[in-house]
């Protein structure tokens, strides 16, 4: 026999949480078209040299890569923003001068697992390609915040910094690109590993002391940049409280591929770190398309989301129930087509409902149907038995309230829907 498991960082989602993650996909979708975003979808396997190269040294060795039946070397998605640059450049005539899209589906990351860290997950992302205006990146941000909100968040706060502040200069002459890297990896750490840690990685990194400790100076001190101070001013404009964002001069997210604007949300009620992070990555595009494509995106944690819903109990009470509405019980073997043509005329009115599929017994028929539903949590069962029929009337039985009534199926149906 083969023993059923679940490979390291991998999981199955029981009807039950796959509800709730239904739940907040559809809030996310509603969100993001309302803003006019449009959906895309990619495939699971890119080229490798199409991934490798773009998210750091950690992201190339947290890589799944691999070399398929056909002698390719492949990589699965990391991230869904290089594989949306790919498509950009791939069908830049068949997109939009101004492409916004979003994307919902899994990546992979040979992470070492622990609570919050998987190694197969789900981004939600929502992206504006082909122009650098700052109302862009101020409309991406305010669609963050607005899912956040659609989502039932009361409390976070949108801590927003610009990669020109992470720009550093020694002896009047601005680093090379590699050191400047190195130090943005760094700086990205200050709140796991604080400011004598940072510089303590700058040290091992090959940087003096003086200039560690100056760099830490340097971050702590900078100020918004003119470009950040226009999107200050659309975010209010777009409705988002000037007391949710703030410039967060040391926020620096590691990923090398950003080149402007550069933000992250955290719930203030459930300090586990962001829940939503992104930024602007104007070079990314150019290295498919051959030219410089302006792009400002974000991404969300999904279940980071899902586990800050959980603990602030944001999702709906009765979305542990069933999806099921009805259940119609077969009373017996020759009154099985009152109960079919009950069921039919349910899903018609666009009730959901099943009918009883077990073995219905001669003595107490409706024993283990009822603890079919009791165990889905369906709400109300159906009952037709001979009396029912005689007097063309139905038995609702509540589960909830642990009550019955004999109704009519037209009189029901017309209750369910209001």
């Amino acid at each position: 026999m083969i023993k059923p498991q679940t490979l390291k960082g991998f999981r199955d989602f029981l009807p039950q949480e796959a509800r709730k993650r239904q739940y907040v996909v559809d809030k996310l979708k509603t969100v993001f078209k309302s803003f006019g975003f449009e959906p895309l979808e990619t495939p699971v396997l890119e080229y490798e040299e199409t991934l490798t190269g773009k998210y750091g040294d950690e992201g190339d060795k947290l890589m799944y890569r691999f070399e398929d039946n056909g002698k390719r070397r492949v990589a699965m998605r990391y991230d869904q923003t290089v594989p949306l640059s790919r498509v950009v450049a791939q069908y830049q005539n068949d997109l939009p001068t101004i492409f916004k899209r979003y994307q919902i589906q899994p990546v992979w990351r040979a992470e070492n697992t622990q609570k919050g860290r998987y190694r197969e997950f789900v981004q939600c992302d929502v992206d504006t390609i082909g122009t650098d205006s700052p109302l862009a990146d101020a409309e991406v941000i305010a669609v963050a915040a607005k899912s956040l909100e659609a989502l039932g968040f009361k409390k976070f706060k949108i801590l927003i910094n610009d990669r020109e502040n992470l720009k550093f200069i020694n002896d009047s002459e601005r680093l090379p690109e590699e050191e400047n890297i190195m130090i943005i990896r760094a700086v990205d750490k200050l709140k796991k590993i604080g400011k004598d840690g940072v510089i303590n990685e700058l040290l091992t990194d090959g940087f003096s002391k003086e200039i560690a400790e100056k760099i830490m100076q340097e971050v702590e001190r900078r100020n918004p940049t003119p470009y950040l101070l226009q999107i200050f001013e659309s975010l209010e404009t777009l409705g988002i409280d000037k007391n949710t964002f703030t410039f967060s001069p040391t926020l620096a997210r590691g990923l090398d591929y950003y080149t402007g604007v550069i933000f992250e949300i955290e719930v203030e009620e459930y300090p586990v770190g962001s829940v939503c992070g992104g930024g602007r990555y104007d070079k990314l595009i150019g290295m498919f398309a051959g030219r410089q494509i302006s792009a400002v995106g974000c991404s969300f944690g999904f279940d980071r989301t899902i586990e800050a819903m959980e603990a602030l109990k944001l999702f709906p009470e009765d979305l542990a129930n069933s999806s099921t509405t009805v259940l119609v019980t077969i009373f017996s073997e020759n009154l099985k087509q009152k109960s079919l043509e009950a069921i039919n005329e349910l899903r018609k009115q666009n009730i959901n409902g099943e009918i009883y599929l077990g073995e219905v017994k001669e003595k107490n028929p409706l024993e283990k149907q009822l603890k079919y539903a009791d165990q889905k949590q369906i709400p109300f069962i159906i009952i037709i038995g001979p009396e029912e029929v005689d007097t063309n009337t139905i038995t609702i039985k509540n589960m909830q309230a642990r009550s019955q009534e004999k109704t009519t199926l037209e009189d029901f149906i017309n209750k369910i829907k209001k």
